[in-house]
């Protein structure tokens, strides 16, 4: 954060060697203040004691940013972040999981009907009537979820659905 007149400047953190990567595209750190990471990227190696600022660009992630950038600034100054900018809900999180297992089971050659089984309980499935049974619609949609997230949309889970209103 850099120095504007009004507040004495603090240094970002004292940063070990675990905490921070090299990479192609500059330096990474996970900084843990608190209970909570928040991660920092910079295009030159860190000065420890320094004081910096945060270079937001007007992108479609720039509501992320600012609030990302808003929620380490409290925590250095000794406040609290506040919550996530964004959360799963718990029933995501358990499709997202079953999604995963449905494709992991099906590239392992396992049949809906055995992923199903798996995922439901086998007292779910029945003997009769599989290929119009609702359970097994949905093993397909969680192996084509599966395969989705397989496919890039992983990067979708990190941006909050787009409101309308």
């Amino acid at each position: 954060m850099a120095d504007d007149g009004r507040a004495p400047s603090r240094p970002l953190l004292d940063l070990t060697t675990g905490q921070m990567r090299r990479a192609v595209d500059g330096w990474h750190a996970v900084l843990r203040i608190g209970a909570v990471d928040h991660r920092v990227w910079s295009k030159e190696p860190p000065v420890l004691g320094a004081s910096y600022t945060a270079e937001l660009p007007f992108d479609g992630d720039f509501d992320a940013r600012t609030y990302a950038a808003r929620r380490l600034w409290r925590a250095m100054n000794g406040r609290a972040p506040g919550p996530a900018f964004y959360r799963l809900s718990r029933h995501r999180r358990e499709r997202l999981s079953a999604a995963i297992r449905a494709l992991d089971a099906h590239r392992a050659g396992g049949s809906y009907r055995v992923i199903a089984a798996a995922l439901f309980g086998k007292k779910r499935i029945p003997d009769r009537a599989w290929k119009t049974y609702d359970l097994r619609n949905r093993t397909i949609r969680l192996v084509q979820g599966g395969l989705t997230l397989m496919r890039g949309g992983y990067r979708k889970l990190l941006r909050p659905g787009r409101r309308h209103g």
